[in-house]
C-alpha cells in the first residue's frame, strides 16, 4: 500500500475517532445536563416537600392557635354565662329577700250596717257565713303574713276570729254609708304600718279560690306591678241609655249592629268582678287603689259571683255549692257523739241514716273518730256496740278534749286544716274554731253556732251527722287550693 493511501486511511481513522470522541463528549455532556436536571428536579421536589411541610406546620399551628383561641373564647363564654347566672341568682336572691321583708296583708271590709240584708256579711250561705268563704280562701292561700277583717260590729268580729282572722276595729268616721273603701283601707294602714301590700278581698265574693289569690300576688312580688285587680270576661252587648221622653235614639256602644258578631267570634270585654284588689302601701298613700304600674288578673266566670247584685240568695247558694272553695280535703272527722245526737249514742248506733253517713265518709278515705265523755257511763257501756256497728274508733275524752285530740293528730301527722270537728255546745267552742272544717246541728246554741264554719240544716237526732257528711263529700273532689 502506498504511503499516500496509508496517509488517507490514517486521516479517515482519525476522523472516525474524532467523531466518536465528539459523540462521547456530547453524550457525557447530555448525561451531565440530565443529571443536573435530575438534581435540580430532586432539589425542587425536596424544596416543595419542605414548603409543603412548612405550610402544613403553619396550618397546624394556625389550627392550634385557632383551637386555643376557641378554647379561651369558650372559657370566657362559660365564665360570662357563669357570671350572668350568678348575677341572676343574686338578683333573684335580692328580690326574694325584698319579697320576704314585704308584709302582705289580706283585708276584708265588713261593716255591720247593710241596707238590703241585715248583717249580710255573716248570714249563712250554704251553711257557711258569707264572710267565711272569702276568709277560708285567704287563709288557705298561705301567701299572707296576716289576714284581717275591718268591722264596726261585735257579731262580725266573733265570726271573723272564728275563721282565723284578726280584727281591726274601724272608727265611726269610716263606718258611714258614704265612706269609701279607700278611706277605710287608709285608716287600717295608719294603725298597721308594718303592712306593705294590701289585698282588699270582697266579703261578697264567696267563690274565690286560693289559686287565684296566689297567682295575682305574683304580679306584684315577682313582676313588679303596683296594683292588680280581678276581672272577668263578659260577652254582653251594651247600648247607650236614653231618656224615653226625649227624641234621642239609642246606639250601640261596643258593636256594629250591621255586622253583629257571633259570640264565639267575639272575644268579649274585661270587666271588674270585685273579688280582690292588690295595692302597694305607697300607692294607697297617694289616694289610689288602682294606678301606678297596674295590671288585671282574669278569673273564670264560674268563680266570679258577686252577692251584692248578681244573684239572689237561693241562687247564690246553688252557685257556691258548685263552685265555692270548700277548704282543704278532710282526712279525719272528730264527732262528739253525745253532743250531736239528741238520743246520745243509742241514736247513732241504731239510726241507719247516721251510720250510712259514716260509711260514706270511710269509703272516701275520710277517717271518722267518735268521741265519748269519760263521765258518761251509758256511753261507755255502749262503746263496743258502737264501734262494731260503725267501724269507727271510739275514744274517751275529758271535759277539755283538746289534748286528747292533739295526741291523735300527732300520731297521724295531721294539722288542724286536715281535720273536721262536729260539736254542739259551749265546751266545743275552741275545737270548732281550730278545725279546718267544723259544724254544729241546726239547733245548737248561739255561741257554738258562731264558732262553727258550717251550720247543719238538720238538728240533733234528725240527721245532722248525715247533713255534715254530705257537705264534706260534696266539696271533697273540688278542693284544689
Amino acid at each position: 500500500m502506498s504511503a499516500k493511501r496509508r496517509h488517507d486511511d490514517n486521516e479517515a481513522d482519525g476522523a472516525v475517532s474524532s467523531n466518536k470522541k465528539q459523540k462521547r463528549q456530547e453524550a457525557a455532556t447530555s448525561n451531565m445536563k440530565q443529571k443536573k436536571r435530575q438534581v435540580a428536579a430532586t432539589s425542587n421536589m425536596k424544596q416543595k416537600k419542605r414548603q409543603a411541610a412548612a405550610s402544613s406546620d403553619m396550618k397546624q399551628k394556625k389550627r392550634h392557635v385557632a383551637a386555643t383561641s376557641n378554647m379561651k373564647q369558650k372559657k370566657r363564654q362559660v365564665a360570662a354565662t357563669s357570671n350572668m347566672k350568678q348575677k341572676k341568682r343574686h338578683v333573684a336572691a335580692t328580690s326574694n329577700m325584698k319579697q320576704k321583708t314585704r308584709h302582705v296583708a289580706a283585708l276584708i271590709l265588713a261593716r255591720g250596717g247593710s241596707k238590703g240584708i241585715p248583717l249580710k256579711n255573716i248570714k249563712p250561705l250554704a251553711g257557711v257565713p258569707l264572710i267565711g268563704w272569702a276568709l277560708r280562701a285567704a287563709v288557705d292561700s298561705e301567701v299572707f303574713d296576716s289576714v284581717w277583717v275591718s268591722t264596726d260590729h261585735a257579731e262580725i268580729k266573733k265570726v271573723a276570729e272564728a275563721w282565723g282572722a284578726q280584727v281591726h276595729q274601724r272608727s265611726p268616721e269610716v263606718s258611714r254609708d258614704s265612706t269609701s273603701s279607700l278611706e277605710t283601707i287608709q285608716e287600717f294602714l295608719e294603725y298597721h304600718n308594718e303592712v306593705d301590700i294590701v289585698c282588699n278581698i270582697q266579703a261578697t265574693s264567696p267563690c274565690l279560690h286560693p289559686f287565684d289569690v296566689r297567682e295575682a300576688l305574683k304580679k306584684i312580688t315577682e313582676d313588679g306591678y303596683d296594683s292588680v285587680f280581678s276581672v272577668v270576661r263578659r260577652h254582653q252587648f251594651r247600648w247607650k241609655e236614653v231618656d224615653e221622653l226625649s227624641d234621642e235614639k239609642t246606639k250601640a256602644l261596643n258593636l256594629d249592629p250591621a255586622n253583629r258578631p257571633r259570640r264565639q267570634d267575639w272575644p268579649g270585654e274585661l270587666c271588674e268582678n270585685g273579688s280582690f284588689y292588690f295595692t302597694t302601701k305607697d300607692l294607697i298613700k297617694t289616694g289610689q287603689l288602682q294606678g301606678g304600674k297596674s295590671i288585671y288578673y282574669e278569673m273564670l266566670p264560674e268563680f266570679s259571683v258577686d252577692i251584692d247584685g248578681d244573684i239572689d240568695w237561693p241562687v247564690a247558694e246553688q252557685r257556691v255549692l258548685r263552685y265555692g272553695y270548700p277548704g282543704k280535703v278532710v282526712r279525719l272527722l272528730f264527732c262528739n257523739v253525745s253532743a250531736c245526737l239528741a238520743e246520745g249514742i243509742n241514736a247513732l248506733s241504731s239510726n241507719t241514716r247516721n251510720t250510712s253517713a259514716i260509711h260514706m265518709l270511710q269509703e272516701k278515705q275520710v277517717e271518722v273518730m267518735l268521741l265519748t265523755s269519760r263521765n258518761n257511763t251509758v256511753a261507755q257501756s255502749l262503746a263496743d256496740k258502737l264501734k262494731k256497728r260503725t267501724g269507727c274508733e271510739v275514744r274517751e275524752v275529758g271535759k277539755k278534749p283538746l289534748n286528747d285530740l292533739l295526741e291523735v293528730m300527732k300520731k297521724r301527722s295531721l294539722d288542724w286544716k286536715d281535720v273536721a270537728f262536729m260539736g254542739f255546745d259551749q265546751a266545743d267552742e275552741k275545737l270548732l274554731k281550730l278545725a279546718g272544717l267544723s259544724a254544729v246541728p241546726g239547733d245548737a246554741p248561739e255561741l257554738a253556732s258562731k264558732a262553727a264554719k258550717y251550720i247543719c240544716h238538720l238538728s240533733r237526732g234528725s240527721g245532722a251527722v248525715w247533713d255534715f257528711a254530705e257537705h264534706i263529700l260534696l266539696h271533697k273532689p273540688m278542693a284544689k287550693p
